[in-house]
């Protein structure tokens, strides 16, 4: 039995029938992880004895037939910007190193309550920050498609982990792509929920109007499980919406048919040929399952970049102003006075792609620059809400590539990040507008590297677009090819 391929589902039922025990998945997770992991860099800590102790008490109750929780037993990887208490959460930052939360997070609360198993926490470009899981302070992750390729960011620890089969899901964030574009680059299934959908509190935050939690996994049905559990209102934190349906599995099977999708000509325009030629391949899929698949224009996609980069810098530049070296983490020594703790703490603590977006911030919002760019940045994100809401007010979703290209060569975009920015073109929008969006996989390369296919919905429809990507699932059954290409032989 391939356990470390099996999906989530599938996994619960072997486990609640008695055919495996907790403890057997969990060691068969871990030993998968120590003999390949140190090739890819997807963990930043495995908390090997405690998730053995976990499994070996749920093989316990399991033989008691006291089974309880939708995930009993299941292993779980967690984005190390998501807090977890008594367990070590440093944001990939030098800043956070020895931080350990006293509390957990609500989706972890969530979690826990379905009596899953923590294996540890996933690598992400610090604080969230990059395209590429390149800007960890601790090593870079790489994909393992190709270990010479990036593999996304900034949840490319997360995307890694699932698609390597080192857990049967993750939890990742997404503030301007960064669960879907790692899904796309890694083969995987990645969903940015409804801004509101999921609490918010406990993630570590970047941009707090756009930061998102969801789920990543290597099929859609697995996704729509994880997301129905994570959902929900919090009263701990006001922009979660109550009394709103998380039942997603129900309605995931039915006939798509006289279903109506756009596809925006300015998301296709800049993509490359081989990703051009996958989602038009994509497109004739969803006509021969019967939805209407038609074109259409996004006039405003244009300005998409540039507003999300002024609108997340300067939340950036609020949010991590916390980190002074007084309070906790980390904190500079051989400083003269207050103003140089400030300074040597930040300087030190600090990245250079977090230092870059808090001075990008801080410039935005100041005095004489703030009408000029951010208020300016501000009608910009209502003006790109209404252009989509238009389009969505006849069409049931938007569909398109994920990114407009493959994953790239690492080390390639360093020295130019202006590029990498330019990549959260396809994926943005839904942050700004808080829409929910999700990658699938919807092809390869002729390299042999994960194309992803981007379906977003109107705001709480979730089950609609699991609706869609599942159908395209059965259809192309391409997840089950990735699954049998993932680490060949190792």
């Amino acid at each position: 039995m391939d356990i470390n391929h099996l999906s989530l589902e599938t996994l619960a039922e072997k486990i609640k029938s008695k055919d495996i025990k907790p403890s057997e998945v969990v060691e068969a997770y871990l030993e998968r992880i120590k003999t390949i992991d140190p090739e890819i860099g997807s963990f930043l800590l495995v908390n090997e004895e405690e998730a053995l102790r976990n499994a070996r008490e749920l093989d316990e109750r399991q033989a008691a037939d006291d089974m309880e929780g939708e995930l009993f037993g299941i292993p779980m990887g967690i984005k190390d910007n998501i807090v977890t208490k008594d367990v070590v959460t440093t944001a990939a930052s030098r800043m956070l190193e020895d931080f350990v939360p006293i509390y957990d997070a609500t989706v972890m609360e969530k979690l826990y309550k379905e009596n899953p198993v923590l294996l540890g926490k996933l690598n992400l470009d610090e604080f969230a920050m990059g395209g590429s899981n390149e800007n960890s302070y601790f090593k870079e992750v790489k994909n393992p498609w190709n270990t010479k390729k990036v593999p996304g960011g900034s949840s490319g620890g997360s995307a890694a982990a699932v698609a390597a089969g080192f857990v049967p899901f993750a939890l990742g964030s997404d503030t301007g792509g960064s669960i879907r574009q790692p899904a796309s680059y890694c083969g995987i299934v990645g969903m940015k929920p409804t801004y509101g959908r999921v609490s918010r509190y406990g993630l570590i935050a970047f941009a707090s109007s756009l930061d998102c939690i969801g789920p990543m996994t290597r099929n859609v049905r697995d996704n729509a499980k994880i997301l129905e559990i994570i959902a929900g209102s919090n009263l701990k934190d006001s922009t979660t919406m109550p009394d709103v349906s998380s039942d997603f599995l129900s309605t995931i099977d039915r006939d798509i048919k006289g279903m109506k999708i756009a596809i925006p000509k300015e998301f296709v325009d800049g993509a490359t040929d081989e990703v051009k030629s996958s989602i038009l391949k994509a497109k004739e899929v969803y006509e021969s399952l019967g939805a209407v698949v038609e074109e259409v224009s996004l006039k405003k996609t244009k300005y998409i970049v540039s507003a999300y980069f002024i609108i997340s810098s300067s939340e950036a530049s609020a949010n991590l102003a916390r980190f002074d070296g007084i309070r906790y983490g980390y904190q500079a020594e051989g400083v003269d006075n207050l103003e140089d703790l400030y300074r040597k703490t930040r300087s030190e603590g600090f990245g250079s792609e977090v230092k870059r977006r808090i001075l990008l911030g801080t410039f935005v919002l100041s005095a004489g620059h703030f009408d000029a760019h951010y208020l300016r940045a501000q009608k910009l994100r209502t003006i790109i809400t209404q252009d989509m809401n238009e389009v969505l007010s006849e069409y049931d979703l938007i569909m398109g590539p994920t990114t407009p290209s493959v994953a790239y060569d690492l080390g390639s975009k360093l020295d130019n990040p202006l590029d990498m920015y330019l990549d959260d073109v396809l994926t943005a929008s839904s942050n700004l507008t808080g829409m929910p969006a999700i990658s699938i996989p919807a092809g390869l390369n002729k390299e042999g590297m994960p194309i992803g296919l981007q379906l977003i919905g109107k705001h709480f429809d979730e089950a609609t677009i699991y609706n869609a990507a599942y159908q395209f699932e059965k259809k192309v059954n391409l997840h089950e090819a990735l699954k049998a290409l993932s680490l060949e032989g190792k």
